[in-house]
């Protein structure tokens, strides 16, 4: 063996490690590329959201869409008739945040979780209650938009926003969710999506 070729090997730099390619996204109804702002459908028979490029987006803009819905870009809050936390508590969630999405089956309750989105027990009579004193409560286009709400010490927050941000605050807790209550990442990576949430809505246009 030719020592001086062998040392050689351990004495040369290790090659740097090529770049990883960047995650490439693609219409999952057509193939097409889309860019990270892309919008998504619902699939109403399995009830599942797929990503869509402009152009099958705008295609299940319509009514008549049938099996696939797109879902509105549109995202609101009520400062004229906010939820108080007395009205929260009447409701009987044990939970901190939860989403109210009215489908098929009629309205129902998820909370993200570890686990996902997990279906909670819903008073449908204070739930009627609230949406009487509530507009914004009974404006969601069913399948495709959602009630979220978050209760906290400083008070109720409470929006009308796209499905699928509920399922991406749902994809944050079951990836950074440790321990009992969820951890410093949890906490900081909800923090950030409310943040950024506050951000995006626009106040509902007052009747009349």
């Amino acid at each position: 063996m030719n020592q001086r070729g062998g040392l050689r090997r351990f004495r040369a730099p290790a090659p740097a490690p090529e770049p990883a390619p960047p995650e490439v996204e693609r219409c999952e109804l057509c193939g097409t590329l889309v860019d990270p702002g892309h919008g998504h459908v619902v699939d109403l028979e399995h009830r599942s959201i797929m990503c869509a490029c402009r152009a099958c987006y705008l295609l299940f803009t319509r009514p008549e869409a049938g099996r696939y819905r797109a879902v509105p870009d549109r995202y609101l809050h009520d400062p004229a008739r906010q939820l108080t936390t007395a009205e929260w508590e009447g409701l009987g969630i044990p939970v901190g945040a939860v989403f109210f999405l009215r489908g098929a089956d009629g309205l129902a309750a998820f909370y993200p979780s570890p686990a996902g989105a997990t279906e909670c027990l819903l008073n449908l009579e204070t739930w009627t209650e609230l949406a009487a004193n509530h507009p914004l409560l009974g404006m969601v286009e069913p399948e495709v938009e959602a009630i979220l709400i978050r209760a906290e010490q400083a008070g109720v927050e409470c929006y009308l926003v796209p499905i699928d941000a509920c399922y991406q605050l749902v994809g944050l807790v079951r990836l950074h969710w440790t321990g009992f209550d969820g951890g410093p990442e949890a906490r900081e990576a909800i923090a950030g999506f409310f943040a950024e949430l506050r951000s995006r809505v626009r106040p509902l246009e007052p009747e009349g």
